[in-house]
C-alpha cells in the first residue's frame, strides 16, 4: 500500500486542486509533484507569479497565500509504478474530505489535476458529501504529468491559467 500526503489548506482556501496518488518520486521526496518532468509547479509558479527554482516551503507558502489547497482523491491504494492506470482498483481507500471541507468552509471550486482524480471523486467522493457541498463546481484540467502528453506545456498552461486565474486575488499575489 501507498499513502498520499496531507491536505495543503488554510480556512480561507477557495479552491481545491485534487490530484489521483502522489507519484514514485513525490512519494520519495514527500512532497506533492516532485518528479522533474511534471509541470505541476511550472505552471502554477506562472500562475502564483512565483520562481519556478523557489523551494518546495516557499511553493506551499504561496498556495496557502493565494487560499489554494492542494491534496489527493485517494488516502491510500496498491500501485506498481507511477501511472494512475496502475492503481488496483479494489485497494483504494479515499481521504476524508468531509473533514476538509468543515476546516476549509469557504473552497468555491473543485480543479482536477488529470481524469483519474475526476473520476474517483466523482464515483465515490461525490455522493457521500452533503447536498451543499455537493453543489461546488468542479472541473477536470489538462493532466500536468509526464505520461499526459497529448498537450504542450504551453498549452496546458494556458488551460490552467484561464480557470484558475480569476479566482485569485491579485493583491495577494504581489
Amino acid at each position: 500500500m501507498i499513502y498520499s500526503f496531507p491536505p495543503v489548506h488554510n480556512p480561507e482556501s477557495q479552491q481545491l486542486i485534487l490530484g489521483s496518488m502522489p507519484g514514485g518520486k513525490s512519494l520519495e521526496a514527500g512532497q506533492y509533484y516532485a518528479h522533474p518532468r511534471n509541470t505541476f509547479w511550472t505552471i502554477l509558479s506562472a500562475i502564483l507569479n512565483i520562481p519556478v527554482e523557489c523551494s518546495y516551503n516557499k511553493k506551499i507558502q504561496a498556495l496557502n497565500q493565494a487560499n489554494i489547497a492542494l491534496w489527493d482523491v485517494l488516502k491510500c491504494c496498491e500501485r506498481q509504478g507511477s501511472l494512475d492506470s496502475d492503481i488496483v482498483h479494489e485497494t483504494i481507500q479515499i481521504n476524508d474530505f468531509k473533514s476538509l471541507f468543515q476546516k476549509s468552509p469557504k473552497i468555491q471550486a473543485i480543479w482536477f489535476n488529470g481524469a483519474k482524480a475526476e473520476q474517483v471523486y466523482l464515483k465515490h467522493v461525490l455522493p457521500t458529501l452533503p447536498e451543499s457541498l455537493k453543489r461546488i463546481p468542479n472541473k477536470r484540467l489538462p493532466s500536468t504529468s509526464p505520461a499526459y502528453a497529448m498537450m504542450s506545456l504551453e498549452q496546458k498552461q494556458s488551460i490552467w491559467i484561464l480557470n484558475l486565474r480569476p479566482f485569485i486575488d491579485k493583491t495577494k499575489l504581489q
